[in-house]
């Protein structure tokens, strides 16, 4: 029986929300992220529609470069980008829709993250059923959610990864196990998962551009340049992937976080702030089903943008929001003074995580 994989991918999640809940966004550029604060935001984007794209605006463009390249398309005539704050329960509720929609199609599914989700369809035993399936899931997803997605089928998670942005938005791509060297061959090195931008510029510096060239390197060469990595990357790069649809994939970790609009050691400053993310993790754990946690975690971000975390595991699991803040309080105290900081920097950005969810 062959194996038949395919993951969706929606398409400008968070954006494509906002344009659906008001009706006033909908044609126009559009980012949902920090208070760009007339170019002297901190934060960065988290969602741009596909407008926005076309200005240059992609997910973890600084919010300030964002409403730089706004007012440039505006000077230039074109519409300026309307500013969205991030509204993350709602996201997380949509979700839930999208993915119980999901599991009426395909039995046996992991959500990667909240956006999308791997499905096995090996049970088909044809691409054509496949994608008969997944053309039927899209249509009931816009029926029922009133949203897009794009859906990639392939021989295995890797594949059906890259072919779900292959034709964004509203796509559905179907590569064979022996068309895969095929649709890899062309496309950019970034498409393999594990090169970043760093990784990109070396590669061209040396002539490697697209995913053919990294494929005629050896294994050796490749392990020369990146280390154990590039063994791994080569592998991709021959569209290889073994890794198994993981049903039961759960959650590892609850985060959130917050850059400053200004810099600071205030003491009041940090601990309103402080308090407002645990309240938000809080949340966010009785949205996700968990019942208690174990271990905090604390983000600093200092002006220099040196970054510590600090984290305490806690003897027993538990859900009270007065130890959250005062075990917030014991490791942010430290980064006030000496202890974790001897130039007395400002900082920047604060993170608060739980780990070890129950």
């Amino acid at each position: 029986m062959p194996r038949i994989i395919a993951h969706l991918d929606m398409d400008a999640f968070f954006a494509a929300i906002e344009e659906r809940d008001t009706p006033a966004f909908r044609g126009v550029p559009l980012v949902v992220g920090a208070d760009p604060l007339d170019g002297k935001g901190r934060g960065v984007v988290s969602t741009s529609n596909y407008l926005a794209r076309a200005y240059g605006i992609h997910s973890a463009t600084p919010i300030s470069t964002a409403w730089r390249l706004s007012e440039a398309a505006r000077h230039a005539g074109k519409p300026p980008v309307i500013f969205v704050s991030v509204d993350m329960p709602k996201y997380a509720r949509v979700s839930e829709e999208v993915m119980r929609t999901v599991r009426r199609f395909i039995a046996k599914v992991e959500q990667a993250s909240i956006d999308e989700v791997y499905g096995d369809l090996s049970w088909t035993e044809s691409y054509e059923e496949a994608e008969r399936i997944c053309r039927r899931l899209k249509e009931a997803i816009v029926s029922e959610v009133r949203l897009t997605a794009s859906v990639g089928i392939g021989p295995n998670k890797l594949i059906a990864k890259i072919a779900s942005g292959w034709q964004k938005p509203n796509g559905l791509t179907v590569v064979r196990e022996e068309e895969v060297e095929t649709f890899l061959s062309p496309l950019s090195v970034r498409v393999i998962p594990g090169i970043g931008p760093k990784t990109e510029t070396m590669l061209r510096e040396k002539g490697i551009t697209i995913v053919n060239d990294l494929r005629h390197l050896s294994v050796h060469v490749l392990e020369q340049l990146l280390g154990k990595r590039g063994v791994a990357l080569y592998s991709k790069a021959c569209g290889q992937d073994d890794s198994l649809v993981e049903e039961h994939s759960e959650v590892q970790s609850i985060s959130e976080q917050e850059t400053f609009e200004s810099d600071t050691l205030d003491s009041h400053t940090l601990f309103t702030r402080l308090d407002s993310l645990a309240r938000g993790v809080m949340d966010r754990l009785t949205l996700e089903g968990f019942e208690a946690f174990r271990t905090v975690v604390l983000t600093v971000r200092f002006a220099d943008f040196e970054t510590k975390s600090r984290a305490h595991t806690l003897a027993a699991a538990t859900r009270d929001p007065g130890v959250l803040q005062r075990e917030g309080l014991k490791l942010l105290m430290p980064f006030l003074d000496r202890r974790e900081n001897i130039r007395r920097k400002r900082i920047r950005l604060l993170g608060l995580r739980l780990e070890k969810l129950v």
